[in-house]
């Protein structure tokens, strides 16, 4: 069970008529817009579905509106992903502005990870029970259950038809059925149907836009994350120490290139190569220079202990000589 997922995850290309569905089902509300979850109540309760007893629900405030009210909500999910060590991180100052984007971007992550820890808890949850302990729990309930009428009826109209036509197709004639059928399906010159239509290409069209700015937001993190990146590089290549050296040089030669300049590793790379040759030159001539230094230092070394060598194997007459001779040859003539 990943509690962090990446952004280019498949969770977060759920769609946000699917995000609706999946909340109003689950918690039996009657939610219209991703951003109504805003308050963070919604985000609470469905953490008390997955979790039996693990949420304080009357901490949670349903009937929040200002952003005190909020973050106290929140407060309370956080305790709850502390206790649980879950390690994701709410962005409260993002969700509590009741920005779409933010907002679906959350509201996909509680999906995804109530999909993951999905068990038997969730399908005996009774939300309008554990909603009651909520403060504005009951209003909302109640406001939902007045909501929910008018829809079930209308949408119990069709089915309704569909059993009738059967039945007329079973103990009547074709023309019957077909009678059953005109006048239980709405004429096009009536409206319902120029009006379902455009309604449901709204919603299409509505999410695929919400996608598409889902997907240019994930577009630009990730070119946000790759610029941090080469901005460090850059303030590494501007270091004193460093910044002449020819690794360094190359680097800044690949930052800095242009469109124009076409690909430029292969310069950076000969940068790189020829500095390797002076390197190696100047390493050669040392080694060449330190192998005479060394060469004439051994010979001196010879010649010291010859000179050395001779001297002891002269007998005492011919060392009185040789210094006579060095002091005479040392000393002024003197001529009386």
């Amino acid at each position: 069970m990943a509690t962090n997922i990446g952004m280019m995850d498949g969770a977060y290309f759920v769609g946000r008529s699917e995000i609706l569905a999946w909340i109003n089902s689950t918690l039996h509300l009657n939610l219209s817009k991703v951003e109504e979850a805003c308050t963070g109540a919604v985000q609470c309760q469905l953490m008390d579905a997955v979790h039996p007893g693990m949420v304080p629900m009357h901490k949670v405030n349903f009937d929040a509106k200002n952003e005190y009210e909020m973050i106290q909500n929140y407060k309370v999910l956080q305790d709850v992903f502390n206790k649980l060590k879950i390690t994701k991180h709410i962005e409260v100052n993002k969700l509590i502005k009741g920005r779409a984007l933010d907002n679906l971007e959350f509201m996909q992550w509680m999906k995804h990870y109530c999909d993951s820890v999905h068990g038997e808890h969730i399908n005996n949850y009774n939300p309008l029970e554990r909603r009651e302990a909520c403060k504005g729990g009951k209003e909302l309930s109640r406001r939902t259950a007045a909501s929910q009428p008018a829809t079930k009826t209308s949408a119990a109209v069709p089915k309704h038809a569909t059993h009738t036509s059967r039945r007329t197709d079973v103990t009547h004639s074709n023309t019957s059925n077909q009678s059953v059928k005109v006048s239980s399906r709405p004429s096009s010159s009536s409206g319902p149907s120029s009006s379902v239509y455009p309604e449901a290409e709204r919603a299409k069209f509505e999410q695929q836009i919400t996608e598409l700015k889902l997907s240019v937001d994930n577009l630009e993190k990730e070119r946000d994350f790759y610029f941090n990146k080469l901005r460090d590089i850059e303030i590494l290549c501007q270091i004193p120490d460093i910044e002449k050296s020819p690794v360094m040089e190359a680097v800044k030669k690949i930052l800095y290139a242009s469109e124009d300049d076409g690909p430029v590793i292969a310069e950076a790379q000969t940068m790189i190569s020829q500095h390797q040759v002076e390197l190696l030159r100047v390493e050669s001539e040392d080694n060449e220079e330190k192998s005479k230094t060394d060469s004439q230092k051994r010979k001196s070394i010879v010649n010291v202990d010859v000179d050395a060598a001779a001297s002891n194997t002269l007998s005492p007459r011919q060392r009185l000589s040789e210094n006579a001779d060095v002091h005479c040859s040392g000393s002024p003539l003197v001529t009386y």
